[in-house]
C-alpha cells in the first residue's frame, strides 16, 4: 500500500501539477490533537513546515481514524510536522474555535472539513486572509472555491448519493429510508438529496430518518420503530458506519436481513464483513485515507515549490465495495488504510 502511495506521489501528483503550474492550538474541546514529527530524512525546508488538520470527525471514529492515519503517514513521508484536531462531538461552534486557534498559531498550511459553511466560513476566510494556504477535505466541495480554498480533496456528495440511489433502484427497492446521523451536516444532506433524486427517477420514494450519532442503541430503536410503523419500507441507506451499524442491528433483531436491503456510505471492519456475508448490499467508498494523505503532500509541494492543482476538486470517490471485491478491501482495512 505504501509503495502504491509513493508511486502516486512521485508520478500522478506531478501530472496534475504540470497541468496546473501556474505549536499546536487547543481550546479544550478537542478529542484528538497529535503531532507527527518530521522524518530524519526530511530536508531542512520541509522539516520546518507545520500543517494543522481540523475536521468535524473524531480520530476515535472508524472512518476518521483512517483519515488521521493518512495524515500521519503523509507527515512522515513528506518530512513535515502535522497536527490533527477535532471537537469531541459534532459541534460547529467548537470547530470554528479550533480553526481560529489554528490560524492564531500561524501554521504553514491548514486542512479543514466543511460540514457547515455558514458556521465555519468566517473562520476559514480568516485563515485565507492571513496568507495561510487552505485545503478542504470530505465535506465542502461546493463552497471551497468561494472561500478561497486551494483545492478540495474528496467526492462530490450529491453525485455519490445519486449513484447509490441508482444501484438501490436497480436492486428493486421501492420505499427507502435515508438514515442521517448528523442532521445539519451539508455533506450528508447532499448525499440524501442525491439518493432521493435517483430513487424517485426509478419510481421509488425516500423518507429521511434522523438518528443519534452518539447513541447506537437509541438509533437502533428509532430505526426499528420506523420499520414497524412503515411496513412497506424495503430499503435502508445509511450515510456512514455509525448509521449502518444500528441499522444492521435493527434488521437482525427483526429478522429482516435480506428482506430489507441495506447499503451505506463509507467503510468499517463491520461493514466490510457484512458486505462479504451478504447482509449489506454495497458501500460507497470515498477512500478517506487519501483525504488525509493527499492534502499534506499538496501543501508541502505548495510551500516548497508553489505547485497547485488545476481542478477545484481532486476526486477520491465514489467507488463501490460489493460482495465481489469485499475480500480485497478487508485485507487493506486490517492495515488501517481503508
Amino acid at each position: 500500500m505504501r509503495r502504491l502511495l509513493k508511486l502516486f506521489v512521485l508520478v500522478i501528483i506531478p501530472l496534475f501539477i504540470l497541468a496546473a503550474c501556474g505549536g499546536q492550538a487547543n481550546n479544550g474541546t478537542t478529542s484528538s490533537s497529535n503531532t507527527t514529527q518530521s522524518s530524519s530524512s526530511g530536508n531542512t525546508a520541509r522539516s520546518n513546515l507545520r500543517f494543522v488538520v481540523v475536521t468535524h470527525g473524531q480520530a476515535s471514529d472508524p472512518f476518521w481514524s483512517v483519515v488521521k492515519k493518512g495524515v500521519d503517514q503523509a507527515g512522515k513521508d513528506m518530512g513535515v510536522k502535522v497536527e490533527y484536531q477535532s471537537p469531541d462531538k459534532f459541534d460547529m461552534t467548537a470547530m470554528s474555535h479550533l480553526i481560529d486557534a489554528a490560524v492564531a498559531s500561524k501554521p504553514d498550511g491548514l486542512v479543514v472539513s466543511i460540514p457547515d459553511a455558514n458556521a465555519l466560513g468566517p473562520s476559514i476566510q480568516k485563515a485565507v486572509a492571513a496568507g495561510i494556504p487552505v485545503i478542504s477535505i470530505n465535506s465542502g466541495s461546493d463552497v471551497a472555491k468561494k472561500l478561497g480554498i486551494l483545492v478540495h480533496v474528496g467526492q462530490t456528495e450529491y453525485e455519490a448519493g445519486y449513484g447509490g440511489g441508482e444501484r438501490m433502484g436497480q436492486a428493486g427497492v421501492k420505499h427507502a429510508l435515508c438514515i442521517n446521523q448528523e442532521v445539519g451536516n451539508a455533506g450528508l444532506d447532499a448525499r440524501c438529496k442525491g439518493f432521493s433524486d435517483a430513487m424517485q427517477k426509478a419510481g421509488a420514494k425516500v423518507d429521511v430518518l434522523a438518528v443519534n450519532l452518539a447513541d447506537p442503541n437509541e438509533s437502533q430503536q428509532r430505526i426499528q420503530a420506523k420499520l414497524t410503523s412503515t411496513p412497506d419500507v424495503d430499503g435502508l441507506m445509511a450515510l456512514g458506519p455509525t448509521g449502518a451499524t444500528p441499522a444492521l442491528a435493527a434488521l437482525r433483531s427483526m429478522n429482516k436481513v435480506g428482506q430489507i436491503k441495506l447499503a451505506t456510505f463509507d467503510l468499517s471492519p463491520e461493514v466490510l464483513q457484512a458486505i462479504k456475508k451478504g447482509d449489506i448490499l454495497f458501500a460507497i467508498d470515498q477512500q478517506q485515507y487519501l483525504q488525509g494523505y493527499l492534502p499534506i503532500v499538496l501543501l508541502t509541494l505548495y510551500r516548497t515549490n508553489l505547485n497547485t492543482i488545476a481542478n477545484p476538486v481532486l476526486m477520491t470517490g465514489p467507488g463501490f465495495v460489493t460482495k465481489d471485491n469485499a475480500e480485497q478491501v478487508i485485507n487493506l482495512a486490517q492495515q488501517g488504510t481503508r
